[in-house]
């Protein structure tokens, strides 16, 4: 796809990126229960990342990349001596669930805190961007769900031109 100058290859997720992808996972997971939320979302989150879960998730992302190639993208830094590795990714939801929303859905975007403000993640969002505008959508928009506690986040979405379009609500079952 691309390389930044940072030396990080934005690429679509393939066999192989399993256990990367499951800690960059984590790491998004538990960046979400300790950065906005106190105590209780912190351990909601940790106690969901079970064997059980890590098996389905994995499962599931190999399903959506196998059937909307793209929707998933990974972004991978190469250091001098040949190795490569992880550090971000990005999750656009395959186009046959497009009709959840009407639209096409960033179900997630991460970045390893080492490679945050490098522009790499301006690369994951491109290339998201880039898929959102192939699949065939009943509205012509892309929408995420993002806490509004996460300043970070929610400024770099702005940066895009994302705008407040409804409201999300939740309560337990």
């Amino acid at each position: 796809m691309s390389e930044t100058p940072d030396g990080v290859e934005v690429r679509p997720y393939e066999p192989g990126d399993e256990a990367a992808f499951w800690e960059l996972k984590r790491g998004f997971e538990l960046g979400l229960g300790a950065g906005t939320g106190g105590d209780d979302k912190l351990s909601t989150y940790e106690a969901k990342l079970t064997d059980d879960y890590r098996e389905r998730y994995l499962s599931w992302v190999e399903r959506c990349a196998t059937d909307d190639p793209g929707c998933v993208v990974v972004a991978e830094a190469s250091s001098g001596d040949g190795d490569a590795n992880l550090v971000g990714y990005a999750f656009a939801l395959p186009e046959e669930m497009t009709f959840i929303w009407d639209a096409a859905v960033l179900n997630e975007l991460f970045l390893d805190a080492d490679y945050r403000g490098t522009g790499v993640a301006d690369e994951l969002m491109a290339a998201v961007l880039d898929h959102a505008r192939s699949q065939d959508l009943p509205l012509d928009r892309i929408v995420l769900d993002v806490d509004e506690a996460n300043g970070r986040a929610r400024a770099f979405y702005e940066r895009y031109g994302f705008d407040h379009w409804g409201e999300l609500v939740a309560r337990d079952l």
